[in-house]
């Protein structure tokens, strides 16, 4: 049995792709910083009698993730798939307008581009690339040397083309892309495929309330997503197991590493026009 080391596996993407790997056989790990998030999908997957544990972990904190590596390895055995799925924004980074407003450089009263705290936009901006390359420093030990091993990492159409009001995660997400054609170079002889999915607009956690108000009413910023969304709508999270899947899969992707993946109903096609 193939392990998968998934971070963010309490979320509602990461849960998903840990769902889906245990039904295909997979033995899966989940990581995440809420210990409680990542247990209660192991405990429905466990459920479904299908293997599976969570663990708590900071993906920003190398030490906990080699402590961690030690108990998967004792669980599960070796890491055959690692997931980086861990990352976001913060309300904290995410700057009042979409654009420059006349006297933002003075105003102190809401969040503008000239007042983002260093520590905050740091703290994203670590999140999404450290929180990708800690665990795979940790994690691709277990490959070198073994066959049909690879990473995926999580991208976002901020890659291609930045949102307004989040510059240190729209900043980051760019350097996971990169980052992940970097490591596919690297350790391309070395018979470790690297890839990533960039998925367009799902409704999470995290970006709910960005998306909907109190009453569950569609914001402005939802009508500007759809618009620019050819398909018309958010997606679905098991829109992007077909993706994975067909990514992990070394009979059907063997020769495929590099490459950043849009799954996001046409946005990065649309000019707008």
């Amino acid at each position: 049995m193939k392990t998968a080391v998934i971070t963010g596996g309490g979320g509602v993407l990461c849960s998903a792709f840990a769902k889906a790997l245990a039904a295909d056989g997979y033995a899966v790990a989940l990581l995440d910083l809420d210990g409680e998030a990542a247990a209660s999908v192991a405990d429905e997957i466990c459920a479904a009698s299908f293997q599976a544990e969570g663990f708590k972990a900071n993906v920003l904190v190398k030490e906990e993730l080699i402590a961690v590596r030690e108990e998967i390895h004792a669980r599960f055995g070796p890491c055959d798939l690692l997931i980086n799925g861990a990352g976001g924004n913060h309300p904290s980074c995410t700057t009042a307008h979409e654009t420059y407003g006349q006297g933002d450089a003075e105003r102190e009263d809401i969040l503008t581009f000239f007042n983002i705290p260093k520590e905050q936009f740091s703290f994203v901006f670590d999140l999404n690339i450290l929180g990708t390359l800690l665990p795979s420093q940790v994690f691709c030990a277990d490959m070198i040397g073994r066959s049909g091993c690879n990473i995926v990492n999580i991208s976002s159409m901020n890659a291609y083309r930045p949102l307004t009001k989040i510059p240190a995660y729209s900043a980051a997400k760019a350097a996971v892309s990169n980052l992940t054609q970097w490591m596919a170079v690297h350790f391309a002889e070395a018979g470790i495929r690297v890839n990533a999915l960039a998925p367009g607009f799902f409704v999470t956690k995290q970006n709910k309330d960005m998306l909907y108000d109190a009453k569950g009413n569609p914001t402005p910023r939802t009508d500007k997503i759809l618009r620019a969304t050819p398909m018309g709508r958010f997606g679905k999270p098991e829109e992007l197991l077909g993706a994975l899947r067909f990514l992990t899969d070394e009979s059907k992707a063997g020769f495929i590493t590099g490459v950043v993946l849009p799954i996001d109903g046409g946005f990065s096609a649309y000019s707008g026009v």
